[in-house]
């Protein structure tokens, strides 16, 4: 479909629960502008209740688990007629789960053990049509195996200095200043950035919304207004 061929507003509007730049750049990047709200949920205690009621929980379903949580709160303070996103997104390394490091220190530790080595970045997603007539609600996690360069301390320590890896799961990006120590991904690679544009597509296939549905042609591109 042309760019011209597109309404200027989509015809069903997208809510990112969510307060990531990079999810949201990565939506507005396939053409899709959404409403930001960030949720309140208290991911450590939303895992330790569900781990508690279920037992140990796999680093899939922990991202499942707060996508859900996620979008479940702030579609229930949103107006109708949209269509809510919660995503999640942790590493899983050697078994164990990692999310965003607690401090500077973490991150250098985490690096050290990453280097040379590979990971599978998970991240969950959960769609909730709060539209008339809709009420789906589904969700499924995207899983890429991320291969990372053999990097020294003192790049290690360089980069952590930056800030950027304290700010996301796993402590480093793709899309950004750590984009230069993955020496290769497996997978979707927007899922990697936070958000998997063709799982997105498919859950809102099967809750029965057409992926141009949620496009519009006034919202296009990274630099959009």
């Amino acid at each position: 479909m042309p760019p011209s061929a597109l309404p200027d507003v989509p015809a069903v509007q997208i809510v990112l629960a969510s307060a990531s730049p990079a999810r949201r750049s990565t939506l507005r990047s396939a053409g899709v502008e959404p409403v930001v709200h960030v949720s309140e949920v208290d991911e450590d205690l939303t895992v330790a209740e569900a781990t508690e009621r279920y037992g140990l929980l796999e680093p899939a379903d922990i991202t499942l688990l707060l996508a859900r949580a996620k979008a479940e709160d702030v579609a229930g303070r949103v107006d109708d007629e949209v269509v809510v996103l919660g995503c999640d997104s942790v590493l899983e390394l050697d078994g164990e789960v990692h999310g965003k490091p607690a401090d500077a220190e973490e991150a250098v530790l985490r690096w050290q053990r990453m280097r040379g080595r590979s990971g599978v970045l998970h991240t969950g997603h959960w769609l909730i049509d709060e539209r008339q007539g809709g009420g789906a609600t589904l969700g499924a996690t995207a899983s890429t195996t991320v291969h990372f360069a053999e990097i020294s301390d003192g790049e290690i320590e360089a980069y952590v200095a930056t800030g950027e890896p304290l700010t996301v799961a796993g402590a480093f990006t793709i899309d950004g200043l750590g984009g230069a120590f993955i020496t290769a991904v497996e997978g979707d690679h927007h899922n990697v950035v936070g958000l998997s544009l063709p799982l997105l597509r498919e859950l809102l296939a099967d809750a029965g919304i057409e992926w141009f549905d949620v496009v519009g042609s006034l919202r296009r591109g990274p630099d959009c207004g």
